[in-house]
Parts: structure tokens; sequence; C-alpha cells
């Protein structure tokens, strides 16, 4: 069940019986010569919308655009200031909560994003903390933020994949679940060197001239289609167990 193909009868009803909504959440942004623009959005997005089926869990609209501004050497790439991120979550949650919703898990795509996740949850526990509304203090409310990489059997896969070769930005595994959900998209370039350097980020001027095809640590040569099957399974699975393993204690 997805929120924008619901009507608000529908929403109502499932209210009856969940106050969980699942919010994917990712980045449009530069992944190197071969990945796509939207790949940390439509990663998390697939693997919500595969997971929500499993276990009757409502998804939410994808938050498409978050903390990128590292990436801006590259055409294309959008991002948003940190302090604008947390007021539009701020207020997404706080929308549904007015409706009944409690629990928000959020699927990030985007590492970018982790730190900003963090501190719109300390703000939105803040708001209702400091809140002179006696029923807002009266609503439950609670915010998970995971990463759909983050699970033991995703692990697993992408060591026995590609080890090493995986790298830390346009990674193998994430252009390997792109090429698998959009296989008429699959992207080919030349890559020199084979394997991206590896470093730290800082500006985006900074990152382009460390980055020149904006890649850290990759080796994109090895993705396929069939590997990015076997990753969307391994994701869908994880989610779905930490999905049942959440918000069951107060």
């Amino acid at each position: 069940m997805q929120l924008h193909l619901s009507t608000w009868m529908e929403v109502e009803k499932y209210l009856e019986t969940s106050k969980t909504i699942l919010l994917p959440i990712g980045s449009t942004e530069q992944h190197g010569p071969t990945g796509l623009m939207g790949t940390d959005a439509v990663c998390p997005e697939a693997v919500a919308i595969a997971a929500g089926a499993r276990c009757g869990t409502l998804v939410g609209p994808t938050f498409s655009i978050g903390i990128a501004q590292h990436h801006l050497g590259f055409a294309g790439t959008m991002t948003l200031r940190p302090s604008t991120l947390i007021a539009v979550l701020l207020d997404a949650v706080t929308s549904l909560s007015k409706h009944g919703f409690e629990n928000f898990y959020f699927l990030n795509g985007h590492g970018g994003n982790m730190g900003t996740l963090a501190a719109a949850f300390s703000e939105i526990y803040a708001e209702r903390s400091l809140s002179q509304d006696e029923n807002a203090h009266k609503r439950r409310l609670r915010c998970k933020q995971r990463n759909w990489w983050d699970g033991a059997r995703f692990r697993a896969l992408s060591k026995e994949l590609y080890g090493a070769d995986e790298g830390s930005h346009a990674t193998c595994s994430e252009i390997s679940l792109g090429n698998y959900l959009y296989p008429d998209h699959v992207k080919s370039a030349e890559l020199s060197p084979e394997i991206a350097p590896r470093g730290p980020i800082y500006d985006a001027d900074d990152y382009r001239t460390r980055f020149p095809d904006g890649r850290i640590g990759s080796r994109p040569s090895l993705c396929s289609v069939a590997d990015g099957k076997r990753i969307f399974d391994a994701a869908v699975a994880d989610i779905t167990e930490d999905i049942g393993n959440s918000f069951s204690a107060g």
C-alpha cells in the first residue's frame, strides 16, 4: 500500500490497525560515469515498496532531494541545505502525526543524509517536548533511520560480489541495483582508473578535484543486472525483518 496511490478513506482504514509509515529518503546527485542521478532515491524507494508489501506497512512519498552539496561540481546534482531538509521533515512528520501516525521509519539511500536525519529527529522531539499543547505530549511518536544497505544479508552479498572494489560512492551495489530497477537505462563508459581513488570529502570544488569522474573507491565495471536482482532480494529481506522488529517496545 502506497500513500500516493491511496484515498484518504483507505488511509483512515489503515490507521485502525497500524500507526507505522515507511518513508524512503535519498538524493538527486551524480553517481559517476555509469550511475543514474536518481540512484539514491530509486533504490530505497523500490526496497521500501517491496518490504512494505511484505509486512503490510504503508509506504509514503520519497524524499528525493537530500544533502548533496559536495556533489555540486557535477551537472544535474541538486541539494538542500541541512536546515531546509530538517524543516521539511519536521513538517512532514507533524502532518502525518496529526492524522494518527506514530511510528516513522525512514529508509535512507544516501550517506550524506544521515547526520541531518539525526538532527531532524532531535528537532521533532524538541518540538513536542517544548509544546504548550498538552495533547501533543499524550501522542506517541517514534522516528527511526535505517539505510537500505545496513542489513546482514546485503553486507555478506556485497562482500561476496565486490569485496574491496565496492567503494564508498557510485558503489558497485547501488549501481547494480539501479541497473536491475531500470534495465533500459544501463550505462557504459570507459573508466580510468578502473578502480577510483579514495579519500575524504569536503566542499564541491575539492570533491571534483580529488574525484574527477565522481566515483570514490569503486569499480562499477563489475556491475550487472543479475547482481542487482540478488542485491534487491537481500535488501528487501533485511528491511522487512527490521521493520518487524522496530517500534515494538513502547
